[in-house]
């Protein structure tokens, strides 16, 4: 070859590679890597810390690697579910169809019996908030689902219904070497939020009853078992259910429980997960809880572990973006030099990094006051209670609501900064999962109630308590351990926004009060996270 040709062979080759990046990303263990989150597990768990401790380190190096991967190749359009409505003989089936890297991840995250009870509430806890990093990878919203299932069965034993028994063993403990997946379906075509006008008829055929209708938005509808409300005949009170999937013998044959599903809806986030539309024509169901009593059984137990949860996965989004941030910041270089080095990428970085600390330190002090607490779910604002633990009671209902509300919208305002330090290749989903776990934090923001209902619900609440529950009191009592003159402005601030028209009719005063309030809301729960943090 003569030298002209070996000059234009070489001639503009670049030997800029992202190896070491990736090398040291993929390297890195969730749990042992993090010194921080080591250091909000030992201040919450206490004289457990060493176990807890143990057991984490030998599962983070699992979802760090192994479950990581399967949620990358499981969030690949290509693979994403899809229905089979019928099988080669015409039978209707209605198999949802999913990668084999689901099956997989499923069957070994359900095994781990995260809410077995073999496991302890703070290590199933820590595992949790890991495993949340990984997005939602087909398997974190049923996690969830199934967690409020277990709960509701735990609350309301019926030993007029062996079958709930066995329903609970099968998703608590496994049987057969089989964990069961749990789901919720509440939600209607006139109004996800709006249970009371819910029209799913339950027809009553002798202890148990018979679905008919729709269910609009029906997530991990490939569960085994669903936690569904509605309307028993000839009432206007919302009731609440479970409905198997299959009833014995017919999940080998693929005959489901009396519904069709009509399709799978096409969603911004959480694609993985095979969210549907199903019609019931006399689905057999088991009643569960007060007759008439379905929204407080629905809201008081399955939603608000569903909110709880979202405000843990908040907090492992956070961490991951932080952590993958930092890194990138520390490898990339720009006209000189690291771009962590440059003053407005360094200031993301720490703003990055301080949202995730606080969120963690939040995250496990609300979840340390619901374990304190002794049956926490569903009490109601007026119960039986004495005064002093309604009020505790009072205090996790609404750091629940508020935490839901504010970590899922600074989740998301975390996660595109965290894609910005990665500029162009931030938005590359094959070069970093931010761009998927944003996604999903924007759907967690919608679901379980979206921020406008949530934000109505705990101004209500307020004013539902103020005959014994007075707004300074409530301040004090989130703050308590921030400085007297945060408590003093605080309580100053939400006496004056109740009295204000923040629900009132739409006019320029009214709509000022409720940005007012949105605003407030946000600014309380960071304080209440900041001593949170000041506590580690």
């Amino acid at each position: 070859m003569n030298t002209a040709s070996q000059e234009t062979d070489t001639r503009g080759q670049n030997i800029y590679t992202f190896d070491d990046f990736v090398t040291r990303r993929e390297n890195l263990d969730w749990y042992r890597n993090e010194p921080f989150f080591q250091k909000v597990v030992e201040k919450f768990t206490g004289a457990d810390f060493e176990k807890v401790h143990e057991q984490v380190l030998a599962f983070s190096p699992t979802i760090s690697s192994k479950w990581n991967q399967l949620a990358e190749r499981i969030a690949r359009p290509e693979v994403r579910p899809y229905l089979l409505h019928y099988d080669a003989f015409n039978h209707r089936i209605d198999r949802i169809v999913r990668p084999y890297e689901t099956h997989k991840l499923e069957t070994e995250v359900f095994g781990h019996g995260l809410f077995s009870s073999k496991m302890a509430p703070w290590e199933s806890f820590v595992k949790r908030m890991l495993l949340h990093q990984i997005g939602e990878g087909g398997v974190t919203c049923p996690l969830t689902c199934t967690h409020g299932l277990i709960a509701l069965l735990e609350q309301f034993p019926n030993q007029d219904l062996p079958e709930l028994q066995e329903i609970l063993l099968h998703t608590k403990e496994g049987a057969g070497g089989e964990f069961a997946i749990g789901a919720q379906f509440m939600t209607e075509i006139q109004g996800g939020s709006d249970l009371p006008a819910n029209v799913l008829e339950a027809v009553p055929d002798g202890k148990y009853y018979r679905i008919y209708g729709n269910k609009f938005f029906c997530s991990a509808a490939h569960a085994d078992y669903s936690v569904v409300t509605a309307k028993i005949t000839g009432t206007d009170k919302v009731s609440s259910f479970i409905v198997p999937a299959w009833l014995p013998g017919d999940k080998e044959k693929e005959k489901r429980n009396g519904y069709e599903i009509n399709r799978i809806k096409w969603k911004l986030g959480t694609a993985e997960l095979p969210t549907a539309e199903i019609q019931y024509k006399g689905a057999l169901a088991y009643p569960i809880g007060p007759k008439n009593k379905g929204i407080a059984v629905a809201v008081g137990i399955v939603l608000t572990l569903s909110r709880l949860e979202i405000g843990i996965a908040c907090a492992g989004f956070m961490l991951r973006a932080s952590r993958e941030a930092k890194l990138y910041g520390d490898f990339r270089t720009a006209f000189g030099k690291k771009i962590k080095e440059f003053p407005l990428t360094a200031s993301k970085l720490k703003k990055i990094e301080n949202a995730a600390k606080r969120t963690t330190a939040g995250a496990f002090k609300v979840y340390n006051l619901f374990l304190q607490l002794e049956k926490p779910l569903n009490p109601g604002i007026h119960s039986d209670h004495p005064v002093e633990m309604r009020k505790q009671l009072f205090n996790l209902r609404e750091l629940v609501l508020l935490q839901k509300i504010c970590a899922t919208n600074e989740g998301a305002e975390v996660l595109r900064d965290a894609i910005s330090v990665f500029a162009g290749h931030g938005v590359m989903e094959e070069f970093s999962s931010l761009p998927r776990i944003f996604r999903d934090v924007v759907v967690n923001e919608q679901w379980e109630g979206p921020r406008n209902l949530l934000l109505t619900q705990i101004y209500r609440d307020l004013q539902r308590v103020s005959d014994w529950y007075s707004p300074s009191e409530f301040v004090s009592g989130i703050l308590e351990g921030a400085t007297k003159e945060t408590i003093i402005e605080y309580s100053q601030h939400l006496e004056e926004l109740l009295k204000r028209p923040v629900l009132g009719e739409v006019s320029d005063r009214s709509i000022e009060a409720a940005e007012e309030w949105d605003a407030f809301c946000d600014s309380f729960f960071k304080a209440y996270q900041q001593v949170a943090l000041s506590e580690i």
